[in-house]
Parts: structure tokens; sequence; C-alpha cells
């Protein structure tokens, strides 16, 4: 029996458990995944006739290939009469088996991932431990070939098990973080930051990247951007809100947004986001930002496609990475990169935010370099709504005083 839905690595394990039948002249052959519940078989390779189907499963304690890893039956089995134990299994007797060649199948690291079989209807005397030899070699190559799959499938499976019930209780927890002008360290708004369980050891951007690879990443920004969406409430000044490209495209994100006060929202878009269509992100963005709403670059000078994300978008808001603001006020190089951004930056008409700043001398060698704005732990670090000082109510940019009015 052929499978219809098989990977490109399973139909190779197919091609493997061919020719074990072949060589051994049974007519059945699987490779079965093998748990401490019950046995799966997951490639058959069948003599014609036969009506088993991959993705048959039952009990382990009913499968002769446990007997077998438990030493309680040989690998090479010619007549499974001279053994009751196994002759007595109820999957033997539905399946009509007589004889066996049964191998572990291990993974790398030395896991057992499940058995290599070929069986037969009826006993077999010609079956030697020669036959037990060639299932082993090819048993290695199936293991080969199936423990890429495995370990993508162990990979989703772990990062469902965190994200799942995290989402199905609202998702991760909101902190702001003070923005200040670097003038007056007075806040004129706050960044809203995700925070997940201490346990996990991820920081965040591991975390969204995790979920965007198993086609969670929407519904986790979008549970993040409803829990920041509430601090609005809370706090005066704007709030920076981070989503990635491909979010800002879903229309349950664009919905998101319109129905918040898009004055007092910035959309941080991550330097290291991939962007597929920028005409489509900009279609996406403009209503919003004709309503007042703000877009910024987030990590520009992080990467190489900084430029290509500013020149694209337009930004209202460059923010530098702190991996060059952070050290600006001991490295001439630095203070070199940060004057020429807040020069490009004058001539767009964007506002420049320095992120990572944490000592009292990056603030000032960071103001007196041209950068009107910063955030970091030198003004505050992430927390509650409440613990955020109070905010300067005016707009930055008094040229664009009749749109912009985010900071009230």
């Amino acid at each position: 029996m052929v499978g219809t839905d098989r990977s490109p690595a399973q139909q190779q394990v197919a091609e493997l458990l061919h020719t074990a039948r072949q060589a051994l002249d049974l007519g059945l052959a699987f490779l079965a995944r093998l748990d401490e519940r019950q046995q799966t078989l997951e490639v058959i390779d069948a003599e014609d006739g036969a009506s088993l189907p991959e993705g048959f499963t039952h009990p382990a304690d009913e499968s002769f290939c446990r007997l077998i890893l438990a030493g309680r039956l040989p690998c090479v089995v010619p007549d499974l009469h001279a053994f009751p134990e196994a002759a007595a299994l109820p999957a033997v007797r539905e399946l009509g088996l007589r004889s066996f060649v049964s191998v572990p199948v291990t993974l790398s690291d030395g896991r057992l991932y499940g058995t290599f079989c070929a069986a037969g209807r009826s006993a077999e005397s010609r079956l030697s431990t020669r036959d037990e030899t060639l299932m082993r070699v090819l048993a290695q190559a199936a293991a080969v070939l199936i423990e890429p799959e495995f370990a993508e499938s162990e990979r989703v499976a772990a990062i469902r098990r965190r994200l799942d019930p995290l989402m199905a209780a609202g998702g991760p927890a909101v902190v702001l973080q003070p923005i200040v002008e670097l003038g007056s360290a007075r806040r004129i708004g706050a960044e809203a930051l995700s925070r997940f369980p201490d346990r996990w050891e991820l920081p965040p951007d591991v975390v969204f990247e995790q979920a965007h690879s198993i086609g969670e990443g929407v519904r986790l920004e979008l549970l993040a951007l409803e829990r920041a969406a509430t601090l609005l409430a809370a706090v005066p000044g704007y709030i920076a809100l981070n989503v990635s490209p491909g979010t800002v495209l879903d229309p349950a994100c664009l919905a998101l947004l319109g129905r918040l006060p898009a004055q007092r929202l910035v959309v941080e878009l991550s330097e290291h986001d991939r962007v597929d269509d920028y005409a489509a992100l900009a279609a996406a963005l403009a209503p919003l930002r004709e309503h007042g709403a703000r877009l910024a670059i987030d990590d520009v000078g992080a990467g190489f496609s900084s430029l290509r994300h500013i020149v694209l978008t337009a930004p209202d808001i460059i923010k530098i990475d702190r991996s060059i603001a952070g050290g600006a006020a001991g490295d001439p190089v630095l203070r070199t990169l940060v004057r020429a951004l807040v020069q490009f930056a004058a001539g767009l008409g964007a506002d420049v935010v320095a992120e990572g700043v944490e000592t009292a001398e990056d603030a000032d060698q960071l103001r007196a370099l041209g950068v009107g704005y910063g955030q970091g732990w030198y003004f505050g670090r992430p927390g509650p709504a409440h613990d955020l000082a109070p905010c300067r109510i005016e707009s930055v940019d008094r040229s664009r005083a009749d749109s912009s009015t985010i900071f009230a």
C-alpha cells in the first residue's frame, strides 16, 4: 500500500522498506514509531492486496516490537507459534502474522525512535541473523532520513507547549519603557514591550520568531497589541507598538489599530524584519498615518537593510540601535555614525530616538550630536504603566502640529 501524504523522507524510507521486503521475500515491511503509550505504523510497504493503513496504531504493550526491545523475543522469529506470548498479541492475530524480523531505529543522540520491521503470514525457516544484519543497515539509513523531520516536529511541539497556554490566557504581559526628550529628560511617550515567563529563558524577539516559524506569529502579535492598547487609557503621551511588516498587512491588525486613537500611536517596524512588498505596506499604513499615527523604523544601524527600509517607508521616527547609541560617549567611530544618522534623518524630516542609553555620559553625548530623544535604563527600565514619570504634552515637530498631536 502506498501512502498518499508522505513527506520526501518518508518516501525514501518506503523505498528502504521495499528493499527489505524483497530481500527477505516477506509480504509486509514497516517503520513503526514507538512511545510509552502506542506503536504507530508510520510508513508501510506491503504486497498487493494488503489493507493495513499507514498511521495504524495499537497499544505499545500489545506490540511484538516491544517484546523484542525488552529482550523477551529475538530480533528474528521464523515462526511465531514457537513464542506463545507473541502469538497471542491482538495485533499479531488481527494481521495474521507468523514470521518477522524487527530491529530498533536509533537517533544520533541515542534515543529510540521505533523499529524497522518485516513480517510474513507464513513460517519462514530460512530467516537468519544475516537478515537481521541487513535490516540493521537499512534501519540506520532510515534513521538518517527521518531524524531532521523528527527534530523539526519536536521543535514545533515544544514551542506549542509553551505558547498555547499563554495565548489561551490572553498573550504576553506588556510593560512600558519611557521615551524622553534628551534636552529636558521629560517623558514624551513610551514603548510597549512584551514579556514572557522567566522560566522560558528566551528573549521576546526569539519568542516571536519561533511563533512565526510555526504559523502563530500574527496571533501572538495581535494579543500583545491588544494588551498594549489597554494601556493607552492609563498613561498620557504616545505609545510605540512593535509590529512586524507581515502582521501589519493582516486585516485583523489593521482593524485593531484602526480603532485606537491614531494621534497617540507610533507603529514600530524592526530593521531586521523582511518586507516583501513595500507598496502594500505603505497602502496598509496610509489611513493610520493620515489620521496622525506615526511610523518608526526600529534598530536602525544594526544591519544592512536599514537604509532600504527608511528610503522606501519614509518614516517619521528613526530609532538608532543600542549597539550604536549605547557606546557613543566612548567611541569616536560610533559618534561619527550617530552624527551621520542624525543628518540623514534631518533631511527626511524625521525625529531621532536613541535606544539603549544607560549612562549620563552617553545621554549628554547623544544630545550634543543632535539626537532629540532617548530611551534606555538611564531614563527608566520597562515596567508597569503606573511607574511612568509624568509626560510632557506637546508635539515634537511643530511644523506638523496641525496633524501631529501624538504626545497628547
